[in-house]
């Protein structure tokens, strides 16, 4: 960790050295803060610039020391020392500028960029906002309405998009440092700007404030802090200076030590982990350059669109040419739809496709590095893929299977070469959802394992490592969730209260709304498929649906009605009346907001910690990703397993008992008792 001077002319080059991101750690502090008294001191200089060595500029603060208390030199004094320096600073920014990044950014007289680079203030990420007057400068410099967008979003922007804002004062071509040092040299004899501190935001119309507010809570739902900084941006814009920074400081204290920003922080550090397990440490993954899927349907289409969109050739394998087109439009119609949104060019969308072959010749598969199954869920279908596979691939193709619910060792059976198979599960729509199953065999080579995580890091995924259990970690306490809404209805609860009750909880939709979205019918198969192994799924108002055919909105019915065309939930007098008979001989009880939260989450948590004593899971954390990156599970509460961990393990048992006592859910199991006396979940890796 280094922080340079060096001189080119007049010109002062400090140069900041803390791989791999350059985080702002204490002794950079320190060393920032002396670089600005050397620079201020030395009379043959006449501007500095501030550049970081390595991948990128100062991409945020030091995540060592995320919820404690920092050392002194605190960031809000280094970022006035520099924008007090007698020199006048050009920030020299590549990579990212980001949070207190672009804090010290804003503290320079100037900023130029290649144009590359990307910048903003990502806190509200974190449950936090940023603490360096980045809410009170940064109006200053771009105006409240823009400055809201960057902050309250969290979301950064690039540097033709920071250019037209302001931001940054120009974008420069070709190599960085030569082209800051030749601007600070046209600048340090012209007058300076006015410091950024010292200007006033420029006024928003009428009724500004009061939109900006509706916007931001539609957008946060029940998130704080974006709502923090909108109020720090409006106090920035009708106050002084001093006054705003205050503020901006005592929201940044009362917010760092929140519940929220806990658990933001416990979902940031662990999906940095999730890319590191213990077990592939050192272990050198395959060398993925082709990839083919074999099923066009709609799980098959969004896979082959996320390797496309990951840069990956693709070939789709399909049982005849008509499926084959019906694949191919299946794909086209992902890429025209994001065209639509926005999100792609016309010209990107056809190269995509350009990069997809559609054909129903296994041969074409000779030279493939990964081929993906994503047939239909039955044993005898996906065996015989793979034998077709195992005749016609390279012996060290990586093959994977993308089963829901189906045994891996099962379908792999008999697979020559079985060390290089293992599961990976995707989650519809594949091309959006960033949750990635990996579910090694008992033959899955480390190699092979390996190579499914660095595949997750290609395609931009979250990947979480799962034991073989029915349903893996995410469908089998989805199954729970199901059950426990089905309680819920036959003791006085309703559909549309349940689902109330799940959205002001934090999820996007409850559990009879997603039922719908998703088609009834989905989950009636895998409960065929558990009653023909012997198992009692409860599930019995979803059974009688499913047989009058009221599947969801695609039939126009299931939990809801839905008039023809729309996707409008209407309560349903057909459900209301089968719930009537199913809960005959159900003690009725008034069921209120946080006690079907209860009622649904705690039994989650439950069976969790079953998968986590089995070994299904081998971190508590994973969980946590798994539930929020595939279920919607709220973020900012960090995941069931923290959000109970953060609750009180004994409090969730004791509500459980209550709750299996009248019936309503399964007793706690003997793995969380011992956690709610120990005081935390253990995770395998530890043991």
């Amino acid at each position: 960790m280094t922080v340079t001077i060096t001189h080119e002319g007049a010109i002062a080059v400090v140069t900041i050295d803390n791989p791999p991101v350059n985080a702002l750690s204490q002794g950079l502090r320190q060393a920032l803060m002396e670089a600005v008294s050397a620079i201020d001191a030395d009379a043959t200089t006449s501007a500095a610039v501030l550049i970081c060595a390595g991948r990128t500029f100062i991409a945020g603060a030091d995540v060592s020391e995320f919820g404690k208390l920092p050392a002194p030199p605190h960031l809000p004094d280094i970022v006035a020392a520099i924008e007090g320096s007698r020199k006048p600073w050009v920030a020299a920014i590549h990579g990212s500028a980001l949070g207190s990044g672009l804090e010290v950014a804003l503290g320079c007289a100037y900023r130029v960029a290649v144009a590359s680079a990307n910048l903003g203030l990502p806190e509200v990420k974190l449950g936090i906002i940023p603490g360096a007057g980045g809410t009170v400068r940064l109006p200053r410099l771009i105006g409240a309405a823009a400055a809201v967008d960057l902050v309250t979003s969290g979301d950064p922007v690039d540097a033709r998009k920071a250019l037209a804002l302001g931001l940054v004062d120009a974008v420069v071509e070709g190599e960085l440092l030569l082209a800051a040092i030749a601007f600070a040299r046209e600048i340090a004899d012209k007058p300076r700007p006015q410091r950024i501190s010292e200007r006033t935001v420029p006024p928003v119309e009428n009724g500004f404030w009061e939109r900006a507010g509706k916007a931001v809570m539609a957008k946060a739902k029940r998130e704080i802090a974006p709502l923090r900084a909108l109020a720090c941006i409006r106090e920035a814009s009708e106050a002084d200076f001093a006054t705003a920074t205050a503020f901006e400081r005592e929201m940044f204290l009362e917010l760092r030590g929140s519940t929220q920003a806990a658990a933001l922080r416990h979902v940031f550090f662990a999906e940095r982990a999730a890319y590191r397990p213990s077990d592939i440490a050192g272990v050198m993954p395959r060398n993925i350059r082709s990839a083919a899927v074999v099923g066009g349907g709609t799980m098959g289409a969004g896979i082959a669109a996320a390797l496309r969109d990951a840069g990956l050739p693709v070939v789709l394998i399909e049982r005849d040419q008509a499926a084959v087109e019906r694949g191919l439009a299946n794909i086209r119609q992902i890429f025209e739809g994001s065209v639509k949104r926005g999100r792609m060019s016309p010209a990107v969308a056809t190269e995509r496709m350009a990069g997809v072959v559609g054909t129903n010749d296994y041969d074409q598969l000779a030279d493939t590095d990964l081929v993906i199954e994503v047939v239909f869920e039955d044993l005898a279908v996906k065996r015989a893929v793979f034998g077709r596979l195992a005749e016609v691939c390279r012996a060290d193709t990586v093959l994977a299977t993308n089963t829901s619910y189906l045994d891996p060792e099962e379908i792999g059976e008999g697979l020559t070469q079985p060390e290089r198979f293992l599961g990976l599960h995707f989650f519809s729509p594949a091309h959006v959802m960033k949750l990635l199953e990996i579910v090694p065999t008992r033959k899955t080579a480390t190699e092979i394992l390996a190579t499914g995580f660095a595949l997750a890091r290609l395609l931009g995924k979250i990947p979480v490592r799962t034991g073989i259990c029915d349903g893996f970690i995410g469908n089998r306490i989805l199954k729970v969730t199901r059950m426990q809404a089905e309680r819920l209805l036959l003791s006085g609860g309703m559909p549309e209260a349940v689902d109330a009750a799940m959205r002001a909880f934090g999820l996007p939709m409850g559990p009879f709304e997603a039922q719908d979205l998703g088609g009834l019918d989905i989950a009636a198969f895998q409960r065929k498929a558990a009653h023909a192994r012997g198992e009692t799924p409860f599930a019995p108002v979803a059974d009688r649906l499913c047989a009058m055919g009221r599947l969801g909105q695609k039939t126009g019915g299931g939990w809801y009605d839905y008039q023809p065309g729309e996707r409008t939930a209407k309560p349903s007098d057909i459900v209301t009346a089968i719930i009537a008979e199913e809960a005959s001989g159900w003690s009725q009880k008034i069921w209120g907001e946080a006690a079907i939260a209860d009622a649904i989450v705690l039994p989650m948590v439950n069976e969790a910690a079953l998968i986590l004593d089995e070994g299904i899971a081998t971190r508590a954390a994973d969980i946590d990703l798994v539930k929020i990156h595939g279920y919607g599970f709220p973020r900012w509460r960090g995941g069931p397993m923290h959000y109970a961990q953060t609750r009180g393990l004994a409090e969730i048992v004791a509500v459980l008992d209550r709750l299996s006592i009248s019936g309503l859910a399964e007793p706690p199991c003997d793995a969380l008792r011992r956690a709610a006396e120990d005081g935390s979940f253990q995770s395998r890796e530890r043991r």
